[in-house]
């Protein structure tokens, strides 16, 4: 067995900095001999490490060194057959995993609320999507949970189905009961692929729900640069057992990764691995006296949001705040300007997440706080604005498969005009980057108030001029 104190391939790019090389290769920047004078400081110690693939520093596409060393130790940390390094994010794992298990005209049963990458790999493969729509859930009044009753009616009603893709944990740290599932799935001879992006940290144990590897999933992607020390678009994919194809994996990595993988970020994954198997419970104590401490002074201000608890289902790596007058999106901007920035706002939430250490002062947080509830209870009595949720079916297809869409021409309508047609884009507020409105589907009132509403509201949308109108088939 493998120590896990090695880092070899971060190792093997220290020293071939300390051998001083001359650089008559890629990247132009020569360990950044040749970089502008301004950001050279902060750029500096980095570039030192950005390589590429020259004699001992090994092949990310074709591993047989130090990569392949450091992609072992990973797969030994998280317990499974074989962890890939990924450069261009959990994107380039989720599209890989939907197009080594499905093609043109494949059925496939996917989580409703995925993130945009799971729908574009679908479009890639040409796949045909039974989407389960997600449970609301009174706790947390949100729409999450995927229940094994809504799994088994789409295998009873899909039976040919490729493979079962989920998405746990949400981006707020919520899971749902998982391992029935992943069963279920197993017992109908289909795979079952998990975007983790949330989840890196689940294998440190039983402070966290139990990742869907511990439990038996077949494919499982996880931005390490979510949740743990990892640079950003630093992501694991693994795998493990018969129903995984690791031909066509690594065919479709090769085609949606980088030819030219960045070094830093490469290393980064084996740092992080590194970091999380010597966290030890020294360190998990501190992490959990800093988080209850930062919970506690947020719960002091209760007069302008609540707290909402941890379960047994929900990350305690996450926080998240139930405004209580004005929208999340305003309260959020309140915390900027005081250079407290939270991962995200919803119309009545606001999102914000812990590293696996302490990362600030509290008391400087507290401070900053009190500029926000000064300003608040300036503006106090704000309206209260309430958005009703969109509904989603148990079982849902598209109106129109992939390849009709893209034989099809299409138009911008206005909002009232696109009711009752089928949308030509999907409609996704970022973050977190999961689709109110999937290309193919049916546009309703509900879908327009929504938007119209989050918009209003100050929702950041990943679509240009949304409040305009949407991109229709037309004929539909």
């Amino acid at each position: 067995m493998s120590s896990q104190c090695e880092t070899p391939l971060y190792d093997a790019l220290v020293e071939n900095k300390k051998k001083n090389p001359l650089s008559f290769h890629v990247p132009g920047h020569k360990y950044g001999q040749v970089f502008s004078r301004r950001g050279n400081e902060d750029y500096s110690a980095i570039l030192s490490l950005d390589a590429t693939e020259i004699n001992g520093l090994d092949d990310l596409h074709a591993p047989e060194g130090v990569i392949e060393q450091a992609q072992k130790l990973a797969a030994e940390f998280f317990q499974c057959e074989h962890t890939y390094f990924l450069v261009n994010g959990t994107t380039s794992g989720n599209l890989a995993m939907l197009l080594s298990i499905c093609g043109p005209g494949d059925e496939i049963i996917v989580q409703r609320n995925c993130h945009k990458s799971v729908l574009n790999g679908l479009e890639l493969a040409g796949a045909n999507p039974v989407f389960i729509g997600p449970e609301y859930e009174e706790d947390t009044n949100r729409y999450s949970k995927i229940t094994l009753s809504a799994v088994r009616k789409a295998l009873r009603t899909h039976p040919k189905s490729r493979g079962l893709f989920l998405t746990c944990p949400d981006y707020f740290g919520r899971t749902y009961p998982l391992q029935q599932i992943i069963e279920e799935a197993h017992a109908q001879g289909i795979p079952v692929c998990v975007d983790e992006a949330h989840g890196v940290h689940f294998q440190l144990g039983d402070l966290f729900p139990l990742s869907a590897l511990q439990i038996g999933a077949d494919m499982v992607v996880q931005s390490a640069h979510k949740m743990a020390p990892a640079m950003t678009m630093a992501s694991y994919l693994h795998v493990q057992g018969r129903r995984v194809n690791r031909m066509k994996i690594e065919h479709y990595l090769q085609m949606f990764q980088s030819s030219s993988p960045s070094y830093p970020l490469m290393a980064s994954l084996d740092l992080a691995r590194y970091f999380l198997a010597q966290w030890n419970e020294e360190e998990k104590q501190e992490t959990l006296q800093f988080i209850e401490k930062v919970r506690n002074v947020f719960e002091s201000y209760e007069d302008h949001w609540s707290v909402l608890p941890v379960t047994s289902y929900d990350d305690p790596l996450k926080m998240t705040l139930r405004i209580k007058e004005g929208t999340g999106f305003e309260v959020m901007k309140k915390f900027e300007k005081v250079d407290i920035h939270p991962e995200m706002a919803t119309f009545d939430q606001i999102l914000f997440t812990f590293g696996l250490a302490p990362s600030l002062s509290v008391d400087q947080l507290k401070e900053r706080l009190d500029k926000v509830d000064s300003q608040l209870k300036y503006e106090k009595n704000r309206a209260t604005i309430n958005i009703d949720q969109i509904s989603f079916p148990e079982i849902q297809t598209l109106e129109m498969q992939y390849f009709e869409m893209n034989g099809s021409t299409e138009k911008k309508v206005n909002w009232n005009e696109a009711v009752g047609k089928v949308s030509a884009e999907a409609i996704i507020p970022y973050p977190p980057g999961i689709p109110l409105l999937l290309k193919g589907e049916r546009i309703t009132d509900e879908h327009k108030n929504r938007v119209l509403s989050l918009v209003q509201r100050g929702a950041r949308f990943q679509n240009k001029n949304i409040e305009q109108g949407i991109r229709v088939f037309k004929g539909e």
